[in-house]
């Protein structure tokens, strides 16, 4: 195979980056764009000169994988349909609204031997990266994901909706059993949570401070770890990290800098995704992975006193 058909299912703002990108990746052909709203469709299918669908089953058989970014209610019956029609699957974040949901598409992907990945796009930051060969003994995280209020996403709560991503992180980072969650949010202008905190206490003893708002003036990606010799800062919107080393576990040196080299995550998400089916390897952040954030999500959720 050297190039992946692909169709997108589902255009709003995502689904339009990602059409962006596969129209010019070496690694892969798009075929179609499909979207409920027909004229959203006739757009992007304009724009990049393919074909335009209201209804994605149309296009079933001009493709050999599909990105889902439709809303997360709809996750499940799309990434279904596609898994047992035998197509290679990349499925925003969440995964699926409920486990059980979840739990059958991991299934069914593994069932038909097929590429079944989550969207969860920070993982392929570069600073996210670069600190995951350096830590070793995190003590404490402390993550801030701040952002202004938006129309999207508003099915969902801000713990599935923006803590997701944080959750995800630090399970590939810590890869330890969570303990104990302490959380809390508040409605501010939808029927969901729209801010909301967790503390996270892992069986090393690592603690985990989550900060999510979808209401915050301005937009704020943070993310901080302690260990007892050193501090590491990112800046997920700036792809910088800065280390901190800490002589004797008390007093800070010189900070540094280390170079990273800043590039897009969504390409490098799509990349990864498009490389597994051509060279018949498994990709970063399986379906099990966001499977298993979704369930630490839930988790938060069960415990948020509203």
């Amino acid at each position: 195979m050297d190039k992946v058909r692909v169709g997108i299912i589902g255009v709003g703002y995502l689904g339009t980056q990602h059409a962006r990108i596969l129209s010019y990746l070496e690694e892969a052909e798009l075929r179609g764009i499909a979207d409920v709203n027909f004229k959203k469709a006739l757009e992007i299918g304009n724009r990049h000169n393919v074909r335009y669908h209201q209804d994605y089953r149309e296009m079933i058989g001009d493709i050999d994988a599909a990105i889902v970014a439709t809303p997360t209610s709809e996750h499940h019956a799309v990434s279904l349909f596609l898994l047992r029609e035998g197509k290679h699957v990349l499925v925003e974040k969440p995964i699926t609204e409920t486990v059980e949901q979840a739990e059958e598409l991991v299934a069914e992907a593994e069932k038909n031997g097929l590429v079944f990945q989550v969207g969860h796009l920070e993982r392929f930051n570069p600073a996210v990266e670069a600190v995951e060969s350096m830590i070793s003994k995190p003590k404490f995280i402390e993550v801030q994901r701040l952002g202004s209020f938006s129309a999207r996403s508003l099915d969902i709560d801000v713990v599935l909706d923006l803590m997701i991503h944080d959750l995800d992180i630090i399970r590939a980072l810590i890869k330890d059993e969570v303990q104990a969650i302490r959380s809390t949010g508040i409605h501010v202008l939808s029927d969901k949570i729209d801010i909301a905190n967790a503390r996270l206490e892992f069986r090393s003893g690592c603690i985990a401070n989550l900060m999510a708002s979808r209401v915050h003036q301005g937009k704020v990606r943070k993310l901080r770890i302690f260990e007892p010799t050193s501090y590491y800062s990112i800046d997920y919107i700036d792809q910088e990290l800065k280390v901190f080393p800490l002589r004797g576990g008390h007093g800070q040196t010189e900070i540094k800098s280390p170079k990273i080299q800043k590039e897009e995550p969504l390409k490098k998400e799509l990349q990864n995704f498009l490389r597994c089916q051509i060279e018949g390897r498994k990709g970063k952040v399986s379906g099990q992975e966001g499977l298993e954030a979704l369930k630490l999500a839930h988790a938060v959720l069960k415990e948020t006193e509203v």
